[in-house]
């Protein structure tokens, strides 16, 4: 009979009657009753009250009962620590049981209870169970020490156990150096800091060693562990490949996706010129094809790594094409998959094949599947300019097949062929024309109001079907509904006297009949472009495009090099950093391709230039702070030189990139400055007299700036620490310009004259933008107030704090020195308004971990009070919800260093605390920015 009879028994007084087997001096009937108390445990039923005569059972030779004892203490010591004391002596005896399965079963249990009471007792069993003669002892042990530094590491560190450890790495046994390494690993994962894998050529070789002898699961631990080592040089990194490459040929996938993980991160070193390194490339290949032939799951994993390894170096599987051929029987999410990376590998030797497959694909019944073909081959005309034209040929044969479908994802990808290759395949319009009633889609009608109004010229009647479009503007959606807009004044400044109608209603319906901010906004540019110039409007409506570049879904550069370091993992298949989704500090380790090394590769590195650099401009790393003095007295304090201010270049902050273009990059701005308010005509006549002149009259208050709060003025510097100068100021930013206002007090018997002013290098550049210009010598006990201007192009150096600034001023007597903290929002620009999908993305976007929480106290002010106070001084608030009767501010800000700050603000109505969560790339940003949000909202 089998053991499932221990779990149908349905007694009344069950635990009574176990009791007395459990105590019974027969061996069979204990070990029955045993079993029965684990079928309890099992299906949930609490027999915690058996613990002492269950653990009076340990004592026996017979090992399965033993085993079934352990299993029952594992589970209940948690409960019942005090009874579980009683069990310690047997596992000290246990531990000297000279059968090692006994040793190692004691010494696996002993980790497996999380009771810290406990844990002391086990440190010299353990010990000795460490340096066992018995190789299944010693691996068993040291999967006993990561269990115990989980419960208590500083005990761990106190007993020595790590040395321990370290030292089973030079084992002869190869399992046991494969349970060190994924001991050392992970607890080196939850303790980053520690150097507990000191990885260096010799352990390497021992590893390397053990490599070939160990089960499929130590291999990995020793080829993951080998993936964290950066080999000194391209010689010994070959030396690595060479011993590893046999792993790629192992049945098991794992091991073969940590042996690719190992060689692609050791590709970094080689050059591309040596012979090893063709080798290499053409024995990568077979592994990943291999792996497609297993089961979906696997191969949906297997695909995900691939898409990685192809961005990274294509080379590999250009050759492999066909395994990438969708079969009829794949899952779908097996089919995309291969499609993303077809597409990636297309080039002009392929490009017949990948065609003829993709045509072939948009005829399946999948519809997702069809969609997906059609995009596709849309997207390998842009990549292979050689086959555009088979491409737009194929296209047009699929809209041929009338498929509603088929036919709006066809001329979706054919808009954007028009925008790569401009004027080429413009003879296709009237096709496309005629499936105008069909379109269903919002993005296939943007798409088609696009090409009619960018190709209005070439097509007789685009205002009728513009017009036709114009019938139900406002059951659109927004994305149409803008592109028709465009598209009509598109049309209206090609063709002024037919269509003069027509933009007149179009602009009314998107300026005074929508709700929809974005619409009305671009609603009002284009008509006050053409009531005030239309030629000015023709430059920018009609402006050349820029052509779109080839692949717009590339995993960016560096984002890529930390995947590749994750190959075989989790965040190899959702194609992002562990960070992103793990919970906790354990195991966020940011890992990175090692350099190349000087032998290998001098001009093609992509290392040389720090990400989002561009190509041949470097960023300027920031100095450390040096000696105040002795900087500010290398200074010229002659007047500034006078000349067009430079532009802002990219400098990195410690690790962050503070002064780049951190999210411009993401929108695509360039370094945007607000026009100030008088540049602009004041009140420009509208087409239609509707009180739209009010909305752009920029001197009734609408447009204008007001200004940020401005301190009260400080003294900076004492009399008597001046030679009888006082300077007393402070800073103000107003229409987008920061100046200092200063005080001059002469407090001596002397006349003074010949002021000069420097500032030494700061955290954001800020330096005088004119000279200090005090017209009239200042006579004893005079004051005069100046406002100096100050720009932000200045040296940067990274001070301590952030906002210090360190001021010389020079007079006819003699050079002074003080320093000053400036309120970090005079730094926030004008245009810190973030769209707020962008908003979105970029707060998913920043780490957790640079989320910092502050308490703002004692003020009363309510929602509406608190976003105009911040909107003066270009906090802008970009949402506002409630939720449970709290009030949600969502607030963005940028620095004039293109740092943008991202604010949650909760006000609890009647509490005048209010909580504010920000998040910023640059973290050491946030501790100023929420003490500027504290002055003004206090002041």
């Amino acid at each position: 009979m089998t053991d499932s009879k221990y779990f149908t028994t349905t007694k009344k007084g069950e635990i009574f009657e176990l009791k007395a087997e459990l105590n019974s001096d027969k061996k069979e009937k204990k070990k029955e009753a045993v079993k029965k108390v684990i079928a309890s445990m099992t299906v949930g039923k609490d027999v915690s009250a058996l613990f002492p005569d269950v653990v009076n059972c340990m004592q026996t030779d017979n090992l399965e009962l033993k085993k079934l004892v352990y299993l029952y203490l594992m589970n209940y010591a948690k409960s019942q620590p005090d009874m579980a004391i009683m069990a310690v002596n047997t596992f000290v005896k246990d531990c000297e049981d000279p059968n090692p399965l006994i040793r190692a079963l004691a010494v696996r249990t002993m980790g497996c209870i999380r009771v810290d009471k406990i844990t002391e007792y086990l440190c010299e069993p353990l010990r000795k169970c460490l340096k066992d003669e018995d190789p299944y002892v010693r691996k068993t042990a040291a999967v006993c020490v990561a269990k115990l530094h989980d419960i208590n590491a500083q005990l761990v560190e106190d007993q020595g156990f790590l040395d321990t450890l370290k030292d089973l790495i030079s084992d002869s046994n190869p399992m046991v150096v494969a349970n060190a390494v994924a001991a050392l690993s992970e607890i080196a994962e939850s303790h980053p800091s520690s150097n507990l894998l000191d990885l260096n050529p010799q352990s390497i070789n021992k590893l390397l060693t053990a490599l070939n002898e160990c089960t499929e699961w130590g291999q990995i631990f020793i080829l993951d562990c080998l993936a964290n080592y950066t080999p000194k040089d391209d010689r010994e990194a070959q030396s690595i490949c060479e011993r590893v490459t046999p792993r790629l040929s192992h049945a098991n996938s794992a091991v073969v996706l940590s042996a690719v993980k190992v060689l692609m991160k050791f590709m970094e070193m080689l050059s591309k010129d040596l012979d090893y390194y063709g080798t290499l490339l053409k024995k990568l290949a077979p592994p990943l094809v291999t792996l497609l032939s297993a089961e979906p799951e696997l191969q949906y994993v297997a695909l995900r790594n691939i898409n990685l390894i192809v961005q990274k170096r294509p080379e590999i599987l250009k050759h492999e094409m066909k395994v990438f051929f969708v079969k009829y029987n794949d899952p779908i999410y097996v089919k995309l998959e291969k499609l993303d990376i077809m597409i990636r590998l297309a080039s002009q030797a392929n490009i017949a094949q990948v065609l003829a497959e993709l045509k072939e694909y948009a005829t399946e019944v999948d519809v997702d599947f069809v969609r997906k073909a059609v995009r596709a081959i849309g997207r390998c005309a842009i990549k292979v300019e050689q086959s555009a034209e088979r491409c737009v040929s194929t296209l047009l044969d699929l809209i041929q097949t009338k498929v509603n479908y088929v036919v709006q994802e066809a001329i979706v990808v054919i808009k954007d062929i028009f925008r790569k290759y401009p004027n080429k395949y413009e003879s296709v319009i009237a096709t496309l024309c005629e499936n105008l009633d069909s379109l269903d889609e919002p993005e296939a009608r943007a798409a088609m109001i696009w090409i009619v109004g960018e190709y209005a010229e070439r097509i007789d009647n685009a205002d009728e079907l513009l017009e036709s479009f114009l019938e139900g503007f406002h059951d659109e959606s927004t994305q149409v509904q803008l592109q028709l807009l465009t598209a009509i004044v598109k049309l209206f400044l090609k063709k002024p006297t037919e269509t003069q109608e027509l933009v007149q209603q179009v602009l009314s319906l998107a300026t005074q009949d929508s709700d929809n901010p974005d619409l009305r906004d671009r609603g009002y540019i284009y008509w006050r472009l053409l009531s005030t110039d239309p030629v000015a409007a023709k430059e920018v409506v009609l402006a050349e495009k820029p052509l779109i570049s080839e692949e717009t879904d590339l995993i960016e550069p560096t984002l890529l090099d930390e995947l590749i370091c994750y190959i075989g993992t989790l965040a190899s298949v959702y194609h992002k950093p562990p960070n992103a989704f793990v919970e906790g500090g354990r195991g966020v380790v940011h890992k990175s391709l090692p350099p190349r090394t000087a032998s290998s590769e001098s001009t093609e590195s992509p290392e040389t230039a720090p990400a989002g650099a561009p190509p041949g401009e470097q960023l300027d790393v920031i100095p450390t702070q040096g000696d105040l003095l002795g900087d500010l007295l290398n200074l010229d304090l002659g007047p500034p030189v006078s000349g067009p201010p430079l532009a802002t270049s990219s400098v990195q902050m410690g690790a962050v990139d503070l002064l780049g273009s951190g999210l411009d990059s993401l929108i695509g701005a360039s370094n945007f400055v607000s026009p100030p308010a008088a540049a602009v005509p004041a009140n420009l006549g509208a087409p239609m007299g509707s009180g739209l002149s009010d909305l752009f009259d920029l001197t009734s208050g609408v447009g204008t700036l007001s200004g940020s709060y401005v301190a009260p003025k400080a003294v900076w510097l004492p009399a008597m620490k001046a030679k009888g100068l006082e300077i007393s100021g402070t800073f103000t930013r107003q229409v987008g310009s920061i100046s200092m206002d200063l005080q001059l007090t002469n407090k001596a018997l002397q006349v003074m004259t010949d002021f000069a002013i420097q500032f030494n290098r700061n955290s954001f550049g800020l330096a005088p933008a004119a000279p200090l210009q005090v017209h009239a010598p200042l006579s004893p006990n005079q004051t005069v107030e100046i406002s100096l201007p100050l720009n932000t192009v200045g040296s940067v150096m990274k001070m301590e704090p952030l906002n210090n600034l360190q001021v010389a001023v020079k007079n006819n007597i003699d050079v002074f020195y003080f320093s000053t903290l400036y309120p970090l929002h005079i730094l926030f620009v004008e245009d810190g308004k973030m769209d707020r999908q962008m908003f979105l993305a970029t707060w998913k976007d920043i780490p957790n971990e640079n989320e910092a929480q502050f308490q703002i106290r004692d003020c009363p002010l309510n929602a509406e009070a608190v976003s105009s106070r911040l909107q003066s001084s270009n906090i802008f608030t970009i949402a506002k919800r409630n939720v449970e009767g709290q009030d949600m501010l969502y607030q963005s800000l940028k620095l004039t260093n293109g740092i943008w700050v991202l604010a949650e603000l909760r006000i609890q109505p009647g509490n005048p605390s209010f909580m504010l969560s920000l998040k910023c790339r640059a973290p050491e940003v946030s501790q100023h920015v929420s003490q500027a949000y504290e002055t003004i909202l206090k002041n």
